[in-house]
């Protein structure tokens, strides 16, 4: 199936496509009319017309621990990157390395303040690392703050029942984790590949089998 992909962080005047139908940020997938915002491969597959085949999602408990894998393994990386190159971006892409090990964690701390919070806000995924967060260090050092809460709040009763309110629409709390972590992961593959342009040979990197059953795109960048 043919298809216009814009990535607004290289286009950012794409954006604009977006105002009519009231979504304040990608991903959005749009045919005529009709719009599907965010994750939701379902109402993908019937927007397009597209046959779709439900899957087994990990268990709650299950996602928990692959996250806890992802944070563990994301600030053995961020430690890795060479401050001199804490700069460094993709082709095309507007966010630094340093950028995107904050972001994991980010992504990763936004579970419980929804939850906490009662609504996902679409700014807590533009926030970027404050200043005195200068080293990979640093932010593998917030990480385990992160990594400390999430691990807290995973461990009670009901963490993951029920709804969620989000920019992109309300969610069962058990979707919101799924996208949690295979957020954070898809995160973590691209730290590793901006490792290898570097040089850097990634130190016990997460192993292929913590990726699997949760819903990555094909493509490190896409």
């Amino acid at each position: 199936m043919k298809f216009d992909g814009f990535d607004v962080e290289a286009e950012p005047a794409r954006k604009r496509d977006l105002e009519p139908f009231g979504i304040p940020r990608v991903p959005a997938t749009i045919v005529g009319d009709r719009v599907v915002h965010g994750w939701n491969p379902k109402a993908l597959a019937e927007l397009v017309g597209a046959r779709y085949e439900e899957r087994t999602q990990l268990a709650p408990a299950e996602l928990a621990r692959r996250l806890d894998a992802v944070l563990v393994a994301t600030q053995r990386a961020i430690r890795q990157v060479p401050r001199e190159q804490l700069g460094m971006k993709a082709p095309g892409r507007d966010r630094t390395v340093r950028q995107l090990g904050f972001h994991v964690f980010r992504v990763s701390a936004s579970f419980v303040d929804t939850r906490e919070q009662g609504h996902l806000s679409e700014h807590w995924f533009e926030e970027s690392p404050p200043v005195e967060m200068a080293d990979g260090e640093a932010i593998a050092q917030h990480g385990e703050t992160v990594r400390r809460r999430v691990a807290a709040y995973c461990a009670r009763p009901g963490w993951c029942d029920g709804m969620v309110s989000t920019y992109y629409g309300p969610q069962s709390a058990h979707d919101f984790m799924e996208r949690t972590t295979w957020h954070a992961a898809q995160h973590l593959r691209q730290i590793y590949w901006l490792l290898d342009r570097m040089g850097v040979q990634a130190e016990s990197p997460l192993a292929d089998a913590e990726f699997d059953g949760l819903p990555l795109p094909i493509e490190v960048w896409s």
